[in-house]
């Protein structure tokens, strides 16, 4: 907010609500997105995932992380119509549904999953939640259009580019931001189980060979 817009606001101007909230999307909600995803990263290499639930939780993380990014990606670059919202509340119901699987499978490996990182898988599941609901405010006529169908808009059902472009350096940064704090960490914990589960076969089939050897004697 500028000090021109603090002083409309101070002399009881009004400040136009949705530019307030598209800003509050772009440079709030979506890079805050990072620090509980970076957070849970951090505690699941703390409870040694790689030791437990092990490939299938980090391949479901990887799963939510692209039906999270997906939407995000869509709404970076196209308009939102009845087309991208029914993309959006699809994605945040397939979401919630892959968390509860996540949970009941770090749960049933043995994997501790202590209240910090609960709390922690609030902040995930709630933040979609929240800026559909803002985009949904923000686009109050296209839902209203989804309602009824698209009927009457011919572009209600496909991909529109944006009338604004945002700039390419907000998009060259969220992409980097992407890349340091989702790709990067979640590779790495993905590698990490990769090469544990490797190391278990190895010494899987070595306990076999001297069982066999034993019989064997």
């Amino acid at each position: 907010m500028s000090q021109d817009q603090a002083a409309d606001i101070a002399h009881g101007a009004t400040v136009d609500v949705g530019d307030a909230t598209t800003r509050f999307l772009l440079y709030g909600l979506l890079p805050g997105w990072f620090v509980p995803g970076l957070a849970d990263w951090a505690m699941h290499r703390r409870t040694r995932i790689e030791d437990t639930a092990g490939t299938k939780e980090s391949l479901i993380h990887s799963l939510m992380m692209a039906e999270v990014g997906l939407p995000i990606a869509l709404t970076l670059r196209y308009e939102v119509n009845p087309l991208l919202l029914s993309v959006q509340l699809g994605a945040a119901a397939v979401h919630e549904a892959t968390a509860l699987w996540d949970v009941r499978t770090a749960v049933h490996s043995d994997r501790e999953v202590k209240p910090l990182e609960q709390h922690i898988h609030s902040f995930l599941e709630s933040l979609p939640f929240g800026g559909l609901a803002s985009l949904m405010c923000l686009h109050a006529d296209q839902v209203r259009s989804l309602l009824r169908g698209g009927r009457g808009d011919p572009d209600a059902w496909r991909l529109v580019p944006r009338r604004r472009p945002l700039s390419a350096g907000y998009l060259a940064g969220i992409g980097l931001a992407i890349g340091a704090c989702v790709l990067l960490p979640y590779g790495e914990e993905l590698m990490r189980c990769r090469r544990a589960a490797r190391a278990e076969k190895r010494r899987a089939r070595a306990h076999r060979r001297v069982l066999r050897r034993v019989k064997g004697s």
